[in-house]
């Protein structure tokens, strides 16, 4: 039986530079508090500033030069071993995220796990890392690519997969070779620095990986235009990722942005419309509608519109909201007030542009919504494709129906945006479903299934303004954070001039 917020007792927290936990250069702090409940204090974090970032980047760049020199194999190892650490330690983990990111334990364990998963996946690149070896065009003489690391690495990560993310990002970088500065996002420092406790307890030498917590001015800033930065990853808005790719290309750094999306479900007339139910609602409103891959629209012929939308709004109306620790939940708060105040400014904007309210709409609160940010699952209907609330990314749990004449209209309407991460198709037709893997415009489409729930063995990422052409997971990963050397070896023991010595 739940019983309230854990008795766990607040926290001061430090950053993490050069192996040793210190407090910033400023002295300051901020708190990190529950959505679910604003007077349950999780932890106290550091405000950091310029000279923080300085002191993590050159305790990285100390720590890159030897760590680039250990082989493969050993680095893979630590992170496998952080692996099982973090499999050991699922369930506290998972409740600290809860109570400072808000989204259910189910969702949590799931975050958590997706760590585990890519630690294990990550490491075994450890005995691969493949390069290539091709016949040389003269004789005596061998040709071969290798992988090699990058350098140092900064990182910015988000609130909404605050270890599942950066589980992405430094897993495989690691592996690669390369050493780490993070930003945490201030919503949710906790669980990177609990990732850091389970890399450093599985041995990571120290200064490899650095956290310097602190807000986007302050720390993110500085971090991008600093001199031994090489590489920067960001998952974030499109807005914030845009300036950092500006700012790279000033300092000729590599750049991995993932960045929005406006995900759509395509609803054709043959499909298993109470699979589509369940696959919307967990869509619509897992992680309280605030993924990039959540389902904000569900773009549906008209002829099983009207029964999809009714069972739809019906089962929506079911769904428990409060906070994440109670394991009966099944839908927690918007992260903070101001990500509420968004969900709020676009249910309004929604309304006044014609489209219909169907359930939701409001904030809830009194009771055991008093102390959080909590908002009803919200339905819209009868909206039109060129609506704000049809086009732009709200990162909240706001649904809207899009009704349609057909697959063709279906495929425009979905693509009719300016993102392009995660889509699905509902059909029972497999010449229908092969046409939309074709014709789908993202880098991640499911055919009925939800357009959540990427697995680590596979590229994760989009096209168009979800990001810049870079993927996360899978082997592809290896490409941000690797650089190609080509590498030719003559034992002719003369000089050969490639092209020019070829006898024709």
């Amino acid at each position: 039986m739940f019983t309230g917020v854990m008795a766990v007792s607040s926290t001061v927290h430090k950053n993490l530079i050069g192996g040793a936990w210190v407090g910033s250069a400023t002295g300051a702090s901020f708190e990190n508090r529950n959505p679910a409940d604003t007077d349950d204090l999780v932890g106290t974090f550091p405000k950091s500033s310029q000279e923080d970032v300085d002191r993590a980047v050159e305790a990285a760049g100390k720590a890159y030069e030897s760590w680039r020199l250990t082989p493969a194999p050993r680095r893979a190892e630590i992170v496998f071993r952080a692996g099982q650490i973090l499999a050991q330690r699922k369930e506290e983990y998972a409740r600290e995220m809860t109570r400072e990111m808000g989204k259910v334990l189910k969702e949590t364990r799931g975050d958590v796990q997706e760590a585990i998963d890519t630690a294990f996946y990550a490491a075994g690149e450890g005995r691969r890392l493949f390069g290539q070896t091709v016949p040389a065009e003269l004789p005596d003489k061998f040709a071969m690519s290798i992988r090699v690391p990058v350098g140092v690495c900064g990182m910015i990560t988000p609130w909404n997969f605050p270890m599942a993310i950066p589980s992405w990002k430094i897993f495989p970088a690691i592996v690669c070779g390369n050493s780490i500065v993070i930003k945490p996002a201030t919503d949710t420092p906790l669980s990177v620095v609990n990732f850091a406790r389970a890399l450093e307890d599985a041995g990571l030498p120290p200064g490899v990986v650095n956290v310097v917590s602190g807000t986007g001015g302050s720390v993110g800033a500085p971090l991008l235009k600093h001199a031994g930065i090489r590489l920067i990853s960001f998952t974030g808005s499109t807005e914030v990722g845009q300036q950092i790719a500006v700012e790279c290309a000033r300092g000729y750094k590599k750049c991995s942005l993932e960045m929005g999306g406006k995900n759509a479900m395509i609803l054709l007339d043959d499909a298993d419309l109470d699979l589509a139910v369940e696959a919307a609602l967990w869509g619509a409103f897992g992680t309280t509608g605030q993924r990039c891959t959540a389902t904000s629209r569900v773009i549906a012929d008209r002829r099983v519109v009207a029964s999809f939308t009714e069972r739809m709004v019906a089962r929506a109306r079911t769904l428990k909201v409060g906070s994440g620790l109670d394991e009966t939940v099944e839908m927690g708060p918007c992260v903070n007030e101001a990500q509420l105040r968004t969900v709020e400014s676009y249910v309004q904007i929604g309304s006044k542009d014609g489209a219909r309210l169907l359930t939701g709409g409001s904030r809830l609160s009194g009771g055991a919504h008093g102390k959080g940010w909590f908002f009803e699952p919200t339905i819209f209907g009868e909206v039109k494709p060129d609506m704000r609330i049809a086009r732009e990314e709200i990162f909240g749990p706001v649904l809207s129906i899009i009704p349609v004449d057909g697959m063709d209209e279906a495929i425009r309407v979905a693509n009719a945006v300016e993102y392009g991460l995660s889509g699905a198709i509902f059909t029972r037709d497999v010449n229908k479903a092969f046409r939309a893997m074709r014709d789908v415009e993202a880098g991640i489409l499911y055919v009925n299934s939800s357009t959540i729930g990427a697995e680590v063995q596979l590229p994760f990422g989009g096209v168009k303004k979800t990001g810049n052409g870079h993927r996360e997971a899978g082997t592809t990963v290896l490409d941000i954070f690797t650089e190609w050397k080509s590498i030719y070896v003559d034992f002719s023991g003369r000089l050969q001039k490639a092209q020019i010595d070829r006898a024709d």
